[in-house]
């Protein structure tokens, strides 16, 4: 569920906001491809390979596999979206540039002014294309899209994001052949983007599903999980687990055909990938940003610099947990102080760590909306390191003479998750002798099992956000007090205000004109700087390091990943 990738940033950099109220967010630059956007490398490599390998096939080496292909179980974040995303397509789309949707198996994006979005902001009508086809060789029709969003709720499995459409679908009808539409539950500034968009909204062959065990509700998909059957630009080819998976270009796809096949070659470590890089076996990597340095003296390497990931990295105050590490001497509500919250982000050096850690691949970010996603305010708040603030609000509490334990939770392996949990320990230690903070590192599996658990059975820990691109995405799920870790971290009992700080969440998701929206988000993110929930400590850049005979390479921050289609390699 990591997510390797990153670039340089610009701090606090002034963004353009999208004024429709279907345009959500906005971006910084995205670039139209690697002359534009990329830094070319000709530094020269000592031996590194300059001669094409792999002629015609895109080789992706990854950081890890999906855990399951299929749309109606991949989890937010997680690798199968970056496939899904090659192979199924969506009613809408996102382009290679800028935060607008794009038709794609629509014609037309619903919007009131083309009358495709009832006056009451309910019903969303979608004309869909003629002449598409399965990668079975069955027609797509509108009846496709009511059986791919029925199934989506019918399984609704905890582990995928069924309930972006279970939680805001009402009705969905076919009007015709080539006519879906579909009522929501009530107005939602981000249904396009937060559900429309998102991989659970794919449409899939329903006579692949029906012939190799069609829907049982509740219940995964076998087949599923391992095979794709969609529409896209690429049809899926076969998945050696633990070794590769492959993409092949779709010869009778409805729109341009992909120039190159894909392969994916499932690469743990960051090192091989370096080399594979360095060697031409990969034209393109996932990269921490404290390694982007390895590959950028390679002649025939670009490195595309593409704006910030939509993924934050913060660390989480837990006020539930009764279950903490045995070493811990807090008790469960320690953070329910909001005093205390207050001094753990002053004490954070976020400086430091976009500069070592990052190494300058990243910016600062507001409480909670990252820069490139509509509210996002450069003028808004933000905690800055601060060692004299953070120690006197401590003495304001009894832990000033008593003195604390706590363990904060972070991946191992993992750089970027690494450093927050190490310049947090920094800061507090570094304000009295009596305080100590423990950097539990744990493998993946089982700090995934850990923070998994209600409750977390640690009272802080470090990851990135699940990527979004519309604020609603954020804020419910990290700020509401009845959200998912709103829930599992027992934030209605910390705020100070917890139904006003639910109230303005409700009202930014409901409320339509890009105008008031804004005034709601600008009042959210100063109660929420001034009652912190979370450490906000950087969001990471955007950089992609790849070979140079990859021509027209280019990624949107609003992708999942790659979109392979758009690229060309060459023959040699």
């Amino acid at each position: 569920m990591i997510r390797k990738k990153s670039a340089k940033s610009r701090p606090r950099s002034t963004l353009i906001v999208a004024g429709l109220a279907s345009m959500t967010l906005v971006l910084a630059a995205c670039g139209g491809g690697s002359t534009d956007s990329g830094t070319s490398s000709d530094g020269g490599g000592g031996g590194d390979s300059t001669e094409v390998r792999n002629a015609g096939v895109i080789v992706h080496a990854e950081n890890g596999e999906p855990q399951s292909l299929d749309p109606a179980r991949a989890e937010q974040g997680e690798k199968g979206e970056r496939i899904i995303d090659n192979v199924y397509e969506r009613l809408v789309d996102v382009g290679r540039e800028g935060p607008d949707l794009i038709p794609s198996l629509a014609t037309e994006v619903p919007t009131l002014e083309n009358g495709l979005v009832s006056e009451d902001r309910l019903t969303y009508t979608f004309p869909l294309r003629e002449g598409v086809v399965f990668h079975d060789g069955t027609d797509f029709t509108a009846d496709d899209v009511v059986y791919s969003w029925e199934r989506i709720i019918t399984m609704n499995l905890p582990e995928g994001q069924a309930a972006a459409i279970v939680d805001s679908v009402e009705s969905m009808r076919a009007v015709d052949d080539f006519t879906f539409e579909v009522t929501i539950v009530e107005p939602d500034a981000s249904f396009l983007y937060s559900v429309v968009l998102n991989t659970v909204a794919s449409v899939v062959s329903p006579e692949a599903v029906e012939a190799n065990g069609g829907i049982e509700a509740d219940t995964p998909s076998e087949w599923m999980d391992a095979n794709m059957v969609g529409t896209g630009p690429y049809v899926f080819g076969e998945w050696k687990r633990g070794e590769s998976l492959t993409m092949i270009v779709n010869q009778d796809y409805w729109g341009e055909n992909a120039k190159s096949d894909v392969r994916w070659d499932v690469t743990p470590e960051e090192s091989s990938r370096v080399l594979a890089l360095r060697a031409g076996d990969a034209d393109i990597i996932d990269i921490s940003p404290s390694n982007v340095g390895d590959v950028a003296d390679v002649d025939g390497v670009t490195i595309f610099e593409g704006g910030l990931l939509l993924e934050p990295i913060h660390l989480g105050f837990n006020m539930l947990s009764d279950d903490l590490p045995a070493s811990d001497t807090i008790p469960t509500d320690f953070f329910v102080d909001k005093r205390i919250r207050q001094a753990f982000s002053y004490a954070f050096d976020y400086d430091t760590y976009i500069n070592s850690f990052l190494d300058g691949y990243g910016a600062r970010y507001t409480a909670y909306i990252p820069q490139g996603v509509f509210g996002y305010d450069e003028n808004a708040p933000i905690y800055e390191y601060d060692l004299e603030k953070a120690a006197e609000l401590m003495k304001q509490t009894s832990y000033w003479e008593d003195g604390f334990v706590v363990s904060v939770l972070v991946q191992a392996g993992e750089p970027e998750f690494e450093g927050v949990g190490l310049l947090m320990k920094d800061g507090i230690e570094l304000l009295n002798p009596k305080f100590r903070v423990n950097v539990v590192s744990q493998a993946e599996t089982q700090f995934d099992d850990n923070l998994g658990a209600d409750p977390v059975p640690f009272a802080l820990w470090v990851k990135n956000a699940d990527p979004g691109a519309d604020p609603h995405q954020f804020f419910d799920p990290h700020q509401h007090p009845d959200g998912d870790w709103g829930s599992k971290h027992g934030m209605r009992d910390a705020y100070e205000d917890p139904d006003r700080i639910a109230d303005l969440i409700d009202a930014g998701k409901a409320t339509v004109d890009p105008a008031d929206r804004l005034e709601i988000y600008s009042e959210l993110q100063q109660l929420l700087y001034e009652d912190p929930m979370w450490v906000y400590a950087a969001q990471e850049g955007l950089a992609y390091p790849y070979r140079s005979w990859l021509e027209g390479f280019t990624v949107n921050p609003l992708w999942r990943g790659p979109h392979y289609e758009y690229y060309t390699k060459s023959n040699g």
